[in-house]
């Protein structure tokens, strides 16, 4: 039998504690993971816990049920919502449909009611699942997924094999419209090697696609398709700016999928172009985004231009399928991924068998291809080998041995300088973000939304980044540094609370005196009388 997750919300902790006493939850399949006395305190619980379903008052401090609800429902959409409130608050709270709550129960209840809601709830917990797994809902919707002629013209697009003269006519008799302004490629991939036990990985696949499709695809008129073992988005912007929204909605949804039905799933973003005909280059940097999951993790969404905004040109550096994977292998690979791949790369191009005339030819090539590499990641050849008029005569005249040895040398030190601009992109990322803070903490506005329009970045991306290098969230680092403040303020002048309230970015100075005290484990007025009597 399934087991479900509740957490419990009211600002009166005894009525959270009857209600916990009143039925039987194992027996009806849940078990309460937490108790939340405000609407601010559950939605962090519901972040970190993923509760099945959230049970709410509507009157709290702070943050009321109708706001938490709203939120969640937005943020969480696979979290049910359970009202519970009393009389005065009852019709107000069904008045409000556009919330999607799946019940509401009046203060107070019995525990037969309790027991019949919850039963309710089960059995359409139970039913979501069921549809989730049912294989043979999965296959029909596997062999029905796209009409064929609109999938076949997608991949053909993406692979840049349409001339722009055809557009028109394809787009016309199969019925497809590009009206954006702009268009951004995304490539979802939902790892097979870590699919749930009982799930085939295919079908799991296909049930990631049909949620893309829903989620995904009709809020950013997306064209949707499988292609070469991934789902494939073509999405289409009123804005250039509006990736990092698409980069967060992808995000949100990897994170969907991980709960509802336990797929890992990746999402790259690709830059954003103005021409239907730029698709395929979007399409390049969105896999090369899916490939960097080996450096940034799986199950979030990577955006090609957040980053790696050094590297202008994600394409093939050249036609050679060994020098390309040997380029991809100094972007994403270890050291001994690199050797391997020169191994390779030279086996197959400077055999034996190759005359003079083929060899000179492929040092051509080879030389061009590594300057090219290098403009393209913001690198100066001349600094790994000086003088560039004399590279093409000098490799012209190494044996197969040292032409590896220097190969390699190259490609390693091309490596650590991708791997230090990445270092340095970051921290300047994130001291930026800090110097905001430390110029605008007095800002009530300031959050991570409006801290990530003036970075130009998504969410997703900068939360990431933010507590790798900090070990904090940035809600966490701004609440403490405004706390910090606010310490100081105490201390040094006489002001009242209220004011430093206002003076660090709180508008709600109650609220402000909560959060104080949670860190200090004191509220302003007495932090600030012990202080003075400990100076004394």
């Amino acid at each position: 039998m399934e087991k479900y997750t509740v957490l419990l919300v009211d600002d009166e902790e005894e009525v959270s504690q009857i209600i916990r006493k009143k039925i039987n939850w194992e027996e009806l399949g849940f078990s309460v993971i937490g108790y939340a006395d405000n609407g601010i305190k559950a939605l962090e619980m519901v972040e970190e816990l993923q509760p099945n379903i959230v049970m709410t008052d509507i009157k709290m401090p702070y943050m009321d049920g109708m706001e938490l609800a709203n939120r969640i429902k937005t943020d969480y959409p696979a979290t049910k919502i359970l009202i519970f409130t009393g009389f005065d608050e009852f019709e107000y709270a069904k008045e409000a449909v556009h919330l999607e709550v799946e019940e509401y129960i009046l203060k107070p209840a019995s525990r037969m009611e309790l027991t019949r809601v919850f039963t309710r709830l089960k059995e359409k917990l139970d039913q979501e699942i069921h549809e989730r797994k049912n294989v043979e809902i999965l296959q029909k919707y596997y062999l029905d997924s796209l009409p064929l002629l609109q999938a076949n013209f997608y991949t053909t697009l993406v692979e840049g094999k349409i001339r722009e003269e055809e557009i028109p006519k394809f787009l016309s008799d199969y019925q497809i419209s590009f009206s954006g302004s702009f268009f951004c490629c995304a490539v979802i991939h939902t790892s097979s090697s870590q699919a749930p036990e009982d799930v085939n990985p295919l079908l799991l696949a296909t049930s990631v696609q049909k949620q893309a499709e829903e989620r995904l695809g009709k809020p950013w008129r997306a064209k949707c398709f499988s292609y070469l073992g991934n789902t494939v988005l073509i999405a289409q912007l009123k804005e250039e700016r509006e990736v990092s929204e698409l980069t967060d909605a992808c995000d949100r949804f990897c994170k969907y999928m991980h709960c509802i039905i336990g797929a890992v799933v990746t999402i790259g973003v690709g830059q954003v172009c103005k021409d239907i005909m730029e698709v395929a280059g979007s399409y390049s940097g969105a896999r090369e985004a899916v490939s960097c999951r080996v450096i940034y993790g799986s199950m979030r969404a990577i955006n090609i231009k957040e980053i790696i905004p050094q590297e202008k040109n994600m394409t093939a550096s050249s036609n050679d399928t060994e020098l390309s994977n040997l380029f991809k292998m100094i972007r994403l690979g270890t050291e001994e991924d690199i050797r391997e791949a020169v191994e390779q790369y030279l086996e197959k191009t400077f055999s034996p068998e190759k005359s003079l005339q083929q060899h000179d030819i492929d040092v051509m090539e080879l030389v061009s291809a590594l300057c090219r590499f290098s403009v393209n990641n913001n690198m100066i050849l001349e600094e790994f080998w000086g003088d560039m008029r004399n590279l093409y005569a000098h490799l012209l005249d190494l044996e197969p041995d040292i032409l590896r040895i220097w190969l390699t040398k190259i490609s390693l030190s091309f490596r650590e300088k991708l791997i230090n601009a990445r270092s340095q992109s970051t921290q300047s990322f994130v001291t930026r973000a800090k110097e905001y803070v430390r110029n605008h903490y007095g800002d009530a506005e300031l959050s991570l939304d409006h801290l990530c329009k003036e970075l130009c970045v998504s969410n997703s991306y900068f939360s990431t980044v933010f507590k790798k290098e900090t070990g904090t969230s940035f809600i966490g680092y701004l609440t403490d540094y405004r706390m910090d403040q606010a310490e100081r303020q105490l201390i040094e002048t006489n002001e009242k609370s209220y004011i430093i309230a206002r003076n660090v970015g709180y508008t709600d100075p109650n609220y402000f005196s909560y959060v104080f005290k949670r860190k200090f484990g004191l509220s302003p007025s007495k932090y600030r009388t012990e202080h003075a009597e400990s100076e004394k």
